[in-house]
Protein backbone atom coordinates (compact mmCIF):
# COMPACT_ATOMS: atom_id res chain seq x y z
CA UNK A 1 0.00 0.00 0.00
CA UNK A 2 1.36 3.37 -0.65
CA UNK A 3 1.74 5.58 2.13
CA UNK A 4 2.36 8.82 -0.07
CA UNK A 5 3.92 10.33 -3.20
CA UNK A 6 7.06 11.11 -1.84
CA UNK A 7 8.39 14.46 -0.74
CA UNK A 8 10.87 16.49 -2.02
CA UNK A 9 13.50 14.93 -0.14
CA UNK A 10 13.19 12.31 -1.46
CA UNK A 11 14.86 11.26 -5.47
CA UNK A 12 12.08 9.94 -8.21
CA UNK A 13 11.72 6.65 -7.80
CA UNK A 14 11.64 5.71 -4.40
CA UNK A 15 8.58 6.21 -2.11
CA UNK A 16 7.05 5.46 1.12
CA UNK A 17 5.57 2.33 1.40
CA UNK A 18 3.73 -0.03 4.40
CA UNK A 19 5.02 -3.01 5.01
CA UNK A 20 3.77 -5.38 7.74
CA UNK A 21 1.98 -1.71 8.77
CA UNK A 22 4.99 0.01 9.54
CA UNK A 23 6.06 3.06 6.91
CA UNK A 24 9.50 2.64 5.03
CA UNK A 25 11.22 3.37 2.18
CA UNK A 26 10.59 1.63 -0.81
CA UNK A 27 12.14 1.11 -4.57
CA UNK A 28 11.19 -0.93 -7.54
CA UNK A 29 13.04 -3.63 -8.06
CA UNK A 30 13.64 -7.60 -7.25
CA UNK A 31 14.50 -8.24 -3.78
CA UNK A 32 17.98 -8.71 -2.76
CA UNK A 33 18.95 -9.40 0.85
CA UNK A 34 15.53 -10.62 1.84
CA UNK A 35 13.94 -7.59 2.66
CA UNK A 36 10.13 -7.53 2.61
CA UNK A 37 8.07 -6.54 -0.98
CA UNK A 38 4.57 -5.46 -1.95
CA UNK A 39 4.21 -6.25 -5.36
CA UNK A 40 6.91 -4.49 -7.52
CA UNK A 41 8.21 -2.28 -4.45
CA UNK A 42 10.94 -3.80 -1.93
CA UNK A 43 11.68 -1.99 1.49
CA UNK A 44 14.94 -0.26 1.69
CA UNK A 45 16.13 -0.90 5.20
CA UNK A 46 18.29 2.00 6.93
CA UNK A 47 19.70 -0.45 9.61
CA UNK A 48 21.33 -2.34 6.35
CA UNK A 49 22.23 0.49 4.46
CA UNK A 50 23.57 4.46 5.18
CA UNK A 51 22.35 6.38 2.39
CA UNK A 52 19.09 4.55 3.04
CA UNK A 53 19.76 6.34 6.68
CA UNK A 54 20.54 9.70 5.52
CA UNK A 55 17.17 9.62 3.24
CA UNK A 56 15.33 8.75 6.20
CA UNK A 57 17.22 11.75 8.48
CA UNK A 58 16.22 13.94 5.31
CA UNK A 59 19.54 14.85 4.67
CA UNK A 60 19.66 17.36 1.60
CA UNK A 61 21.80 14.81 -0.91
CA UNK A 62 20.39 16.10 -4.17
CA UNK A 63 19.27 13.47 -5.51
CA UNK A 64 16.49 13.36 -8.05
CA UNK A 65 16.39 9.78 -9.47
CA UNK A 66 18.18 9.13 -13.02
CA UNK A 67 22.06 10.43 -11.91
CA UNK A 68 24.98 8.73 -13.28
CA UNK A 69 26.50 7.24 -9.86
CA UNK A 70 29.86 5.86 -8.66
CA UNK A 71 29.52 3.32 -5.78
CA UNK A 72 32.30 2.71 -3.87
CA UNK A 73 32.09 0.14 -1.65
CA UNK A 74 29.41 -1.64 -3.00
CA UNK A 75 29.86 -4.90 -1.07
CA UNK A 76 27.04 -7.69 -1.87
CA UNK A 77 24.67 -4.73 -3.20
CA UNK A 78 22.48 -4.34 -0.64
CA UNK A 79 22.52 -0.41 -1.25
CA UNK A 80 23.91 0.16 -4.48
CA UNK A 81 20.83 -2.23 -5.75
CA UNK A 82 18.39 0.00 -4.38
CA UNK A 83 20.09 3.05 -6.02
CA UNK A 84 20.18 1.23 -9.18
CA UNK A 85 16.45 0.66 -9.12
CA UNK A 86 16.16 4.61 -9.51
CA UNK A 87 19.07 6.14 -10.96
CA UNK A 88 20.98 6.09 -14.18
CA UNK A 89 24.13 4.17 -15.22
CA UNK A 90 25.11 3.13 -11.54
CA UNK A 91 29.04 1.78 -11.10
CA UNK A 92 29.72 -0.47 -8.42
CA UNK A 93 33.11 -0.63 -7.02
CA UNK A 94 33.86 -3.50 -4.66
CA UNK A 95 37.19 -5.36 -3.80
CA UNK A 96 36.58 -8.12 -1.86
CA UNK A 97 35.74 -11.51 -4.40
CA UNK A 98 32.75 -13.50 -2.11
CA UNK A 99 30.60 -9.76 -1.96
CA UNK A 100 31.33 -8.93 -5.35
CA UNK A 101 29.47 -12.52 -6.34
CA UNK A 102 26.29 -11.39 -4.47
CA UNK A 103 26.56 -7.86 -6.49
CA UNK A 104 27.03 -9.77 -9.48
CA UNK A 105 23.88 -11.63 -8.88
CA UNK A 106 22.04 -8.44 -7.64
CA UNK A 107 22.98 -6.99 -11.18
CA UNK A 108 21.13 -10.20 -13.21
CA UNK A 109 18.09 -7.56 -13.16
CA UNK A 110 19.46 -4.66 -13.44
CA UNK A 111 21.01 -3.18 -16.64
CA UNK A 112 21.55 -0.10 -15.03
CA UNK A 113 24.27 -2.03 -12.21
CA UNK A 114 27.50 -2.41 -13.33
CA UNK A 115 29.70 -4.53 -10.70
CA UNK A 116 33.91 -3.36 -10.61
CA UNK A 117 35.59 -6.02 -8.98
CA UNK A 118 38.12 -3.17 -7.82
CA UNK A 119 39.84 -1.12 -5.13
CA UNK A 120 38.45 2.50 -4.27
CA UNK A 121 42.08 3.05 -3.38
CA UNK A 122 43.20 2.98 -6.98
CA UNK A 123 41.16 4.33 -9.15
CA UNK A 124 42.98 4.50 -12.46
CA UNK A 125 42.22 1.12 -12.60
CA UNK A 126 38.80 1.55 -13.56
CA UNK A 127 38.90 4.71 -14.90
CA UNK A 128 39.06 3.17 -18.32
CA UNK A 129 34.89 1.98 -17.83
CA UNK A 130 33.62 5.04 -15.47
CA UNK A 131 32.22 7.77 -17.41
CA UNK A 132 33.92 11.15 -16.35
CA UNK A 133 31.32 13.71 -15.36
CA UNK A 134 29.19 11.35 -13.12
CA UNK A 135 26.53 12.89 -11.16
CA UNK A 136 26.70 11.21 -7.70
CA UNK A 137 29.50 9.66 -5.77
CA UNK A 138 28.34 7.65 -2.92
CA UNK A 139 30.82 5.94 -0.61
CA UNK A 140 30.48 3.68 1.84
CA UNK A 141 34.52 1.99 2.01
CA UNK A 142 35.62 0.22 5.46
CA UNK A 143 39.19 1.14 4.99
CA UNK A 144 41.54 3.87 6.77
CA UNK A 145 42.01 6.83 4.90
CA UNK A 146 38.44 7.57 3.49
CA UNK A 147 38.89 10.83 2.93
CA UNK A 148 41.99 10.53 0.67
CA UNK A 149 39.41 7.57 -1.50
CA UNK A 150 36.78 10.62 -1.77
CA UNK A 151 39.62 12.61 -3.15
CA UNK A 152 41.17 10.67 -5.52
CA UNK A 153 37.89 9.36 -6.88
CA UNK A 154 36.78 12.73 -7.54
CA UNK A 155 38.09 13.27 -10.71
CA UNK A 156 35.43 10.97 -11.72
CA UNK A 157 32.63 13.73 -10.27
CA UNK A 158 31.08 16.78 -12.68
CA UNK A 159 31.38 20.10 -11.43
CA UNK A 160 28.37 20.46 -10.11
CA UNK A 161 28.22 17.05 -9.21
CA UNK A 162 27.75 15.50 -4.94
CA UNK A 163 29.86 12.88 -2.89
CA UNK A 164 27.11 11.15 -0.07
CA UNK A 165 30.37 9.87 1.76
CA UNK A 166 29.17 7.58 5.31
CA UNK A 167 32.33 8.04 7.05
CA UNK A 168 32.55 5.08 9.61
CA UNK A 169 35.23 5.91 12.38
CA UNK A 170 36.03 2.65 13.32
CA UNK A 171 37.56 1.88 9.96
CA UNK A 172 39.91 4.94 10.57
CA UNK A 173 41.18 4.75 14.19
CA UNK A 174 39.47 2.10 16.68
CA UNK A 175 41.41 3.81 19.59
CA UNK A 176 39.85 7.19 19.01
CA UNK A 177 37.00 9.12 19.94
CA UNK A 178 34.60 9.27 16.65
CA UNK A 179 34.21 12.83 17.22
CA UNK A 180 37.70 13.58 16.62
CA UNK A 181 37.60 10.90 13.43
CA UNK A 182 34.55 12.63 12.02
CA UNK A 183 36.69 16.38 12.22
CA UNK A 184 40.01 15.30 11.23
CA UNK A 185 37.71 13.35 7.73
CA UNK A 186 36.08 16.56 7.29
CA UNK A 187 39.51 18.60 7.10
CA UNK A 188 41.15 16.38 5.17
CA UNK A 189 38.16 16.64 2.87
CA UNK A 190 37.94 20.02 2.53
CA UNK A 191 41.38 20.11 0.34
CA UNK A 192 39.14 19.29 -2.83
CA UNK A 193 35.69 19.55 -1.90
CA UNK A 194 33.15 21.93 -0.02
CA UNK A 195 31.33 20.03 2.70
CA UNK A 196 27.29 21.12 2.49
CA UNK A 197 25.84 19.14 5.26
CA UNK A 198 26.97 16.94 8.13
CA UNK A 199 24.74 14.94 10.22
CA UNK A 200 25.55 10.94 12.62
CA UNK A 201 24.17 8.55 11.64
CA UNK A 202 23.68 7.18 15.15
CA UNK A 203 19.86 6.60 15.15
CA UNK A 204 20.60 3.57 12.20
CA UNK A 205 24.70 3.11 12.11
CA UNK A 206 26.78 3.21 15.50
CA UNK A 207 29.97 5.81 14.96
CA UNK A 208 29.54 6.69 11.41
CA UNK A 209 28.28 9.88 9.81
CA UNK A 210 26.72 11.26 7.09
CA UNK A 211 28.58 13.58 4.89
CA UNK A 212 27.05 15.49 1.66
CA UNK A 213 30.03 17.40 -0.40
CA UNK A 214 30.68 18.95 -3.39
CA UNK A 215 33.77 19.58 -5.23
CA UNK A 216 35.24 22.81 -5.11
Amino acid sequence: MTVSDGSPSLPAGVERHAFDGTERLATRGDPVYGEPTDGPWRAWNPHRSKLGAMLELEMATGLEGGETVLYLGAASGTTASHVADFAGPTYAVEFAARPARDLLEAAESRPRLFPLLKDARKPETYAHVVESGVDVIVQDVATRGQARVALENSRFLADDGRLLLAVKARSEDVTRDPAAVFEDVQSELESGYEVLETRKLEAYHADHLGVVARPR
